[in-house]
């Protein structure tokens, strides 16, 4: 490994980590829901997916997680059906489009941490696009017999992009909460985000392995 190819790679998964998905749009919504601490912890969550995924990858259980059909398709159809219900959560609180006044910034309720957690976590382990991912490309800038050391330094080093990422997202949106928390432009994102979610749910319904 050089750095010259090292630093490509950070290249490469900083163009793929900004193209909105289903990351993007959990933590768009928790943290315009419920604040920042809520979307930190969500953002938390899809990185230590993307860790997950990519030490599984870089261990070769990645590879035997695709090759099991049942279990990718076990995987898959979860997450079509996680990433639905968030949709049509979303779809709905459009529709009801009864939202609490912002004041300053409150402490979380008990669960809220986890409940963030949980929901990043989720909307990115369910996605077996991004195991794919790990083992499409990681062999293209390391090789096929790389040293494992080599392997996780790549895979953890995308899990910290995206962190750092989703971490300042986070924190635009806290800054414009209170603009885009008004009743009409919470709805009108509300039912944006609904909509981009049942439609990644339909796409990774109908893409094949």
């Amino acid at each position: 490994m050089s750095w010259t190819t090292y630093g490509s790679f950070l290249v490469f998964a900083v163009v793929l980590i900004v193209v909105p998905g289903p990351d993007f749009a959990v933590v768009t919504r928790n943290t315009l829901a419920a604040g920042r601490g809520r979307g930190w912890w969500s953002a938390v969550g899809v990185a230590c997916s993307n860790a997950v995924q990519g030490s599984a990858a870089a261990a070769g259980l990645g590879a035997v997680i695709v090759r099991s059909q049942p279990l990718f398709q076990t995987i898959k159809w979860v997450g079509v059906g996680y990433l639905a219900f968030l949709g049509l959560q979303a779809l709905r609180s459009a529709w009801l489009g009864r939202y609490a006044s912002i004041g300053g910034d409150q402490p979380d309720p008990p669960g809220a941490a986890l409940a963030g957690w949980r929901q990043g976590f989720l909307s990115n382990i369910t996605n077996p696009k991004v195991l794919a991912f790990y083992l499409a490309v990681l062999p293209q800038f390391v090789g096929h017999r790389a040293p494992l050391a080599v392997l996780m330094l790549f895979a953890l080093s995308h899990a910290v992009l995206s962190l750092l990422y989703l971490l300042t997202l986070v924190g635009l949106l806290h800054r414009a909460r209170r603009v885009l928390s008004r009743r009409r432009v919470r709805r009108a994102m509300d039912a944006g985000t609904g909509v981009a979610m049942l439609g990644f749910s339909v796409r990774l319904a109908t893409e094949r392995a």
